[in-house]
């Protein structure tokens, strides 16, 4: 066996090898890669704008019932059709009356659905106790993908 002298703990160790940064050519790859998938994913979203205004209108509609059903917790009834959707961020008039109107409402403002119209709001509804819904892209009555009504019935 060869002796070797122990190196003193004070001593200096060998010197490492220099930290090597990304070449020019690495960073390129990387960032061609993440160009390729965030252009596939655009395509992803873009291809659908239709499902995701239908996706919206459903999520303000089930905000636009939640408020209904706290403005009828307070006031024991919905308000009238004719008192609409306005009756959730300013005090209605007429009947029924809303005594326990909530100070500041229910909702800061009413929504626009995502083709920019008001919601539609019949108390009695047609299809439920109330119903709250927008008749799609194309603004008539049925249809279907994009033009289909969206409604509280469809949850």
């Amino acid at each position: 066996m060869i002796a070797t002298r122990p190196r003193p703990v004070h001593a200096p160790a060998a010197p490492a090898r220099a930290a090597r940064g990304f070449t020019l050519i690495e960073v390129m790859v990387v960032v061609a890669i993440l160009a390729i998938l965030a252009s596939v994913v655009v395509l992803q979203v873009m291809d659908r704008p239709g499902e995701a205004r239908q996706a919206a209108a459903r999520a303000d509609i089930r905000t636009i019932v939640s408020a209904l059903n706290l403005y009828r917790l307070d006031n024991y009834a919905y308000p009238s059709t004719e008192q609409g959707l306005q009756a959730l961020s300013a005090q209605p008039s007429g009947q029924p009356e809303a005594r326990n109107w909530r100070a500041g409402g229910y909702l800061d403002r009413v929504p626009t659905d995502p083709w920019q119209r008001e919601y539609l709001y019949l108390n009695p509804g047609q299809r439920g106790a109330i119903d709250v819904y927008t008749l799609g892209a194309d603004g008539r009555p049925g249809g279907e993908g994009e033009n289909a009504d969206v409604g509280n019935w469809n949850e």
